[in-house]
């Protein structure tokens, strides 16, 4: 792959493309930090198939952390905690 390509996002790792999911007690989340100026707000997707549907809801907090990798784990904790403490009522 080309200069060019990588910081350009051409190839497989482009920026319209999902990161790879946590699966935690049949849930799916995916880390979704939110850019802000240089830090990145805590946001996370997390989705389940329910009654052969996938159903979505997105977790955002005040947080704004530092670096991406940083929001991206602590995206996960949060999520994991949602579930925890709601379960499938994350979806009415």
């Amino acid at each position: 792959m080309s200069l060019f390509s990588k910081l350009f996002g051409g190839g497989a790792g482009g920026a319209g493309k999902d990161p790879e999911p946590v699966v935690h007690e049949g849930y799916r989340i995916f880390p979704t930090p939110i850019p802000e100026g240089s830090r990145f707000r805590l946001s996370a997707r997390i989705e389940k198939e329910v009654g052969g549907e996938t159903k979505n809801h997105t977790v955002i907090r005040a947080d704004v952390l530092d670096s991406r990798e940083t929001a991206e784990r602590v995206a996960i904790d949060k999520a994991k905690q949602v579930i925890d403490e709601q379960g499938d009522a994350l979806f009415r």
